[in-house]
């Protein structure tokens, strides 16, 4: 974990996995690198909230595998959900919903949904996203998601839900850097740099 720049009320604290999807950011914002995978990520951004100084808001930028055709370029995010944790076989044995799928509303304010995603994937204006801690490279897991997401990253719900935890509005953004499959590796270290571009661009130009 690393904070780059002081937290304060009136900005947000831009939130990323790797430095290197964060090599290219101009900005007076802080930004807090996380780390890979979802328990990385929930520590440094609860830690970071629990030091008393609490952001505008979460924001948290990065790369992530696209799952249909045509799924390319920046996405925000609607709705995220763990696709290794199984919120409904849980709640049925311990009458719990401690990982519920997280729909981020307008405000950015975080809402539990006590069901799975409400909608079938494909739709752009509404994307879903799918977290968990396995890097996504074909297979029959990615066939699965395919049928319930149209992204798949490994922070994105972390995030979320520390900033629901804490009261927090959070967005989640996206850039599409491979497809999910079996050249996912490569495709992802071939082109992170540019995605890194990409995502700067958005900090730069979309947050105030």
């Amino acid at each position: 974990m690393e904070l780059l720049g002081r937290v304060d009320a009136a900005h947000p604290l831009v939130v990323v996995a790797l430095e290197q999807e964060a090599r290219h950011f101009v900005t007076d914002f802080p930004v807090l690198v996380t780390g890979v995978g979802k328990v990385r990520a929930a520590l440094a951004v609860a830690h970071v909230l629990g030091g008393g100084v609490r952001p505008r808001e979460l924001v948290n930028v990065g790369t992530a595998g696209g799952l249909h055709p045509g799924v390319e370029g920046t996405h925000e995010i609607v709705t995220v959900f763990q696709h290794d944790f199984d919120d409904v076989a849980l709640h049925a044995v311990t009458g719990r919903h401690d990982g519920p799928p997280l729909t981020l509303s307008p405000t950015n304010a975080v809402v539990p949904e006590a069901a799975p995603p409400p909608r079938a994937p494909g739709g752009a204006a509404a994307p879903v996203l799918t977290t968990g801690d396995s890097f996504v490279a074909g297979g029959p897991l990615r066939d699965r998601l395919a049928g319930v997401a149209d992204l798949v990253d490994m922070e994105g719900y972390a995030v979320a839900a520390a900033g629901a935890a804490f009261g927090l509005p959070t967005r989640l953004v996206k850039h599409v850097s491979d497809p999910a499959d079996e050249s996912a590796g490569s495709t992802w270290t071939e082109g992170v740099d540019a995605c890194a571009r990409v995502l700067a661009e958005w900090v730069g130009t979309r947050l105030g």
